[in-house]
């Protein structure tokens, strides 16, 4: 049932990028101040929305591994912390492409961009330690409390632009001040829908290769016992 959903929902998500993004590029004009670069809007602030949803997962797995000290829970923080990082280095990657168009300069430590720099960083973090504590139990313990810790970043980088008497060069949000023009929901909403369902079949995916790898630990340890 799993290797179905898998198949299905990352057959799905192909689906919507490929053709979303063939409309989008080929099918749609450039914005109005930035040309074709605009463009990148469909899919930097889709990333960052996926990435965000699939740290809230992880954040919920390490709260279920915590109250409950089932393993299940710790595969999944771990899984969806995995493919948010993905999504959130597709953001900083694109965000840094607009930036250098837009802004002449590839990088810039302004508070959204630093921001979510560090909360990248901090999953990092969170990704290297586990293969450095040898035991399942407190490896799982300490990741989750990580997971939960990185987590209060993520607040700060959607207040960035919208804190008062703060500098910052990054747009405003223009989701809520209605800068985004009406034919351009559409396909933005696609591109969002269309990263959930290939970061969920990643998910699942990655909680298939966790089971095996507990399964062969169990295993393991079994025979160090014999």
């Amino acid at each position: 049932m799993r290797e179905k959903a898998i198949y299905i929902l990352g057959l799905l998500g192909t689906l919507l990028i490929v053709g979303n993004l063939y409309h989008i590029f080929l099918g749609m004009p450039g914005e109005a101040m930035q040309g074709q670069i605009g463009k990148m809007i469909f899919v930097h602030v889709p990333a960052a929305i996926a990435g965000f949803t699939f740290y809230g997962v992880a954040v919920i797995g390490s709260i279920g591994f915590l109250l409950t000290k089932d393993f299940k829970y710790d595969s999944l923080a771990v899984s969806s912390v995995e493919v948010a990082q993905v999504f959130a280095l597709i953001n900083l990657v694109t965000g840094s492409m607009w930036g250098h168009i837009i802004w002449g300069i590839w990088w810039t430590w302004d508070l959204r961009l630093t921001s979510q720099f560090m909360c990248f960083m901090l999953y990092l973090g969170y990704l290297l330690m586990r293969p450095a504590v040898a035991e399942a139990t407190q490896r799982a313990t300490m990741s989750a409390i990580l997971a939960i810790f990185a987590a209060a970043d993520i607040p700060l980088v959607i207040m960035a632009i919208r804190l008062h008497n703060v500098r910052t060069q990054h747009p405003a949000p223009v989701l809520e001040t209605g800068g985004l023009a009406p034919s351009w929901w559409p396909p933005f909403l696609i591109a969002i829908v269309a990263f959930w369902l290939i970061g969920t079949a990643l998910v699942l995916v990655r909680l298939r290769q966790e089971t095996v790898r507990r399964e062969i630990d169990s295993i393991r340890r079994e025979l160090h016992a014999i």
